[in-house]
């Protein structure tokens, strides 16, 4: 089977709208929570969402084709522009049919949903936009990325809702395992920072109803009460090694593992004991060619949800043993919120740049701790450490779990 290696990164979050502001945002444990400008919050119960600021979507691609995209396409795009860019792959020395896509999106655009219903309501079926279901349709980011980049290869979208982007990626590292292509740009998409998407959300109880920015997203703590609904892209460039030494790339890190289960649960809650998430661990440690004990560094899931960091610290238990109280475990969404599908994209870049820096984020914002979550989850402080192997966790509804492992480069 063909290595596969990172070679590029592209992100657009709530704390930054590339790389490196992001990844420095995250050291300074700067948080990207604030009140929601979207829409008018006065009738709900959630006041705050992890918003992606300044972003024009016309400094990315031409104004035609940014208005015959959604905000999530748009965000897609411009990662994947970024990570291709990183990645100095130049279209016109390739096959084209060998450069392709996988780039999820949980929701796709909800935003469009309820314009053109309004439209239906006060106007007729006539006046809906004939662009409704192209705009609206969640593997639009990948056809987008597809066709502003003339990536002809295998193009995919997995939805699998919070897990999205991490199963994408994961399906892009078997499509270059399996020599189905040379390079394959993957990741995840979200935007549904919307009236609808708040709404569903919190009527499941799952959103944080804090006002205060600094209590609102507190994963692991015993005070936590739910994620704050973020949004934004996380793409990375992945190909096989064959491949990028003949072009004489950057190499950022090599993917070795990649796991996936289903809990047969429940559709929202994960596997109370955890063996769901802790088995997708352990398909994704042995597909890397190690033991439990060789894992440095784990980037979970961390919603902040009580039922998700409950369950996700059994299942690290379950998956790590005794090893599981040495490592090193912390929560991206900490500071930029659960970005749905696009999170596992941005996650994977955390750890990528984690090996990179040899340093862990804190948790921000885990301050009080919780009995049941006994674990090192870098509260305070991040750590200068060095990490060889890592592993990200995505744990969607429906069950859905998935675990890549990354390593720190060696020929």
């Amino acid at each position: 089977m063909n290595r596969v290696v990172v070679t590029g990164l592209g992100a657009i979050t709530p704390i930054g709208n590339d790389v490196n502001t992001f990844w420095n945002g995250l050291k300074e444990k700067k948080i990207g929570f604030g009140p929601i400008t979207a829409f008018d919050t006065a009738e709900y119960k959630v006041k705050l969402a992890a918003e992606v600021k300044n972003f024009d979507a016309k400094q990315y691609m031409d104004p035609k084709a940014a208005r015959r995209m959604e905000r999530f396409s748009q965000f897609a795009v411009a990662a994947a522009k970024e990570a291709l860019e990183d990645a100095g792959i130049k279209m016109e020395q390739e096959d084209p049919f060998r450069v392709g896509v996988s780039v999820g999106s949980g929701v796709g655009s909800l935003q469009v949903i309820e314009k053109e219903h309004t439209k239906l309501m006060e106007k007729g079926p006539g006046r809906v936009n004939p662009l409704m279901v192209p705009l609206l349709i969640g593997n639009m980011a990948a056809g987008n990325i597809s066709i502003q980049f003339g990536l002809k290869g295998k193009n995919i979208d997995v939805v699998t809702a919070c897990a999205s982007g991490t199963n994408s990626i994961g399906e892009a590292m078997r499509t270059i395992q399996y020599g189905d292509a040379d390079v394959m740009v993957a990741g995840g998409a979200e935007a549904c920072i919307t009236p609808i998407g708040v709404a569903g959300f919190a009527g499941l109880t799952a959103l944080s109803t804090s006002e205060n920015p600094t209590r609102a997203s507190i994963p692991f703590d015993k005070e936590r009460d739910g994620f704050v609904i973020g949004e934004g892209a996380g793409i990375v460039v992945l190909e096989s090694l064959e491949h990028a030494k003949v072009r004489g790339a950057k190499i950022y890190a090599e993917l070795v593992g990649y796991g996936a289960t289903s809990d047969a649960y429940h559709i929202t809650s994960p596997a109370e004991d955890g063996n769901g998430a802790a088995r997708a661990m352990l398909n994704a440690i042995y597909d890397a060619g190690i033991q439990p004990e060789q894992i440095d560094y784990v980037n979970a899931h961390g919603t902040a949800t009580h039922h998700n960091d409950l369950f996700e610290t059994k299942a690290i238990k379950l998956a790590l043993g005794d090893h599981a109280k040495q490592v090193k475990i912390n929560s991206t969404k900490s500071m930029i919120g659960h970005l749905l599908g696009a999170a596992g994209g941005v996650e994977l870049i955390t750890c990528v740049k984690t090996i990179e820096d040899g340093f862990v984020h804190a948790t921000v914002g885990l301050q009080v701790d919780d009995p049941e979550c006994d674990l090192d989850y870098t509260k305070g402080e991040g750590i200068h450490m060095d990490v060889n192997y890592a592993i990200s966790n995505s744990l969607g509804f429906g069950g859905h779990n998935a675990s890549l492992v990354v390593k720190k480069f060696e020929e």
